[in-house]
């Protein structure tokens, strides 16, 4: 993998595609982890004497209005806080339109465009990787910079169409980020694998992949409430994907000895807190966490392992009274596993909230990013950065 320490950045305009793809909530940034995370590579290019061109999408732009909820100048005044009088902004995704600004920009500078997504709006030229709005963008610049791990799996104009046509590398983040999910390749053993979030069926892949390395498979949050339905209990009033019951079912068969579900959980019934064992889930009960006796199970499982990967939360962490379960296995983990490896998303989400994530070994900034990336290696952002 050419690694951008390789190229010779001194001097040069360099396109650098980011994954700037933070929360927004009420006109505010919820979490700058992934604007933080870019700025070793940006400080690296900048340091070169490089005039930089930063590029990134933020949320999904399929109508007009979209455009005004998902304006990068938002994140321009955040970037621009951590490295005061480096950044500039240009409203435009338009080349010719950036290429004019440029010329307005000091060499150790930078030049943030709008969301690459606005192109979207366009016959979807930036999803679908139109070639002639590849080409377009590659013309900006004379070396390209992927550093946006949360889009490798997405063959997008801005990451692979743009390295169709210029020399390129990884950045730092995404090096980072290849160096510790590799470590999944082989993994010191005993590995552990802990699976939550809402969905089973959009990790089928992911869930096979890791299983024929796991020694465990402990599983927690909503997609929990599909594999106990599938087992024939009453989950209540609770959350469940009736589509992938069956898919349940084979896993069961193929990996029954090595999935472990909870035995008793946290919910609610009408806004009131209570806790409820597996057997005796009533009708009116909605599962939202594990339980005290599925936590201290878990431990156990947990106490010998060398190596953890975490995709997904075990509840509702978005509520305070249902983070309990992800906090208490995160704090055991920091403290009695070597490697722990967390998937991106929602458990990195709750980790911050939680204040763990400087504990772990390594936090992912990808989210289904890196589910595909451990299911393959080979992904469409990286395909031409040999």
């Amino acid at each position: 993998m050419n690694k951008i320490e390789n190229l010779n950045l001194n001097n040069k305009i360099v396109i650098l595609r980011c994954d700037l793809n933070v929360t927004i909530s009420k006109g505010k940034i919820i979490d700058n982890t992934r604007i933080v995370s870019s700025l070793k590579t940006i400080k690296y290019i900048l340091d070169k004497n490089a005039k930089l061109v930063i590029m990134s999408h933020l949320g999904k732009v399929k109508t007009e209005e979209d455009k005004q909820e998902n304006d990068m100048e938002i994140v321009y005044r955040e970037l621009n806080e951590l490295l005061p009088n480096k950044i500039s902004f240009i409203n435009s995704t338009d080349y010719k339109e950036i290429k004019d600004r440029l010329k307005d920009i000091d060499y150790g500078k930078a030049l943030l465009i709008q969301n690459t997504r606005y192109e979207d709006l366009n016959n979807k030229k930036e999803s679908n990787c139109d070639e002639e709005l590849a080409k377009n963008w590659a013309s900006m610049g004379e070396i390209f910079i992927n550093d946006a791990f949360g889009t490798i799996h997405r063959k997008h104009a801005s990451n692979y169409g743009i390295s169709c046509y210029l020399p390129s590398a990884i950045g730092f983040l995404v090096e980072e980020e290849i160096n510790n999910l590799n470590k999944l390749d082989n993994p010191e053993k005993p590995f552990i694998v802990i699976m939550g979030g809402a969905k089973v069926s959009d990790k089928v892949e992911i869930i096979d992949a890791l299983m024929k390395k796991a020694d465990y498979i402990l599983i927690g949050g909503a997609m929990a409430n599909t594999f106990i339905k599938a087992k024939g209990y009453d989950i209540g009033n609770s959350l469940y994907e009736e589509e992938a019951i069956d898919t349940c079912k084979e896993l069961f068969k193929k990996y029954e000895d090595r999935i472990v579900l909870p035995k008793d959980f946290f919910g609610k019934i009408n806004e009131i807190k209570q806790i409820q064992s597996i057997n005796n889930i009533t009708k009116d009960f909605q599962i939202l966490d594990i339980g005290e006796r599925t936590i201290n199970d878990y431990k156990t499982i947990l106490r010998n392992a060398k190596t953890v990967f975490w995709n997904g939360p075990l509840g509702k962490y978005e509520d305070q009274r249902f983070i309990y379960g992800t906090k208490e296995i995160l704090e055991f983990l920091k403290d009695n596993v070597e490697t722990v490896i967390l998937g991106g998303g929602d458990i990195v989400s709750a980790s911050n909230i939680l204040g763990l994530t400087k504990d772990i070994t390594f936090a992912s900034t990808g989210g289904g990013a890196t589910l595909e990336y451990i299911t393959n290696h080979d992904q469409p952002g990286l395909k031409n950065i040999k």
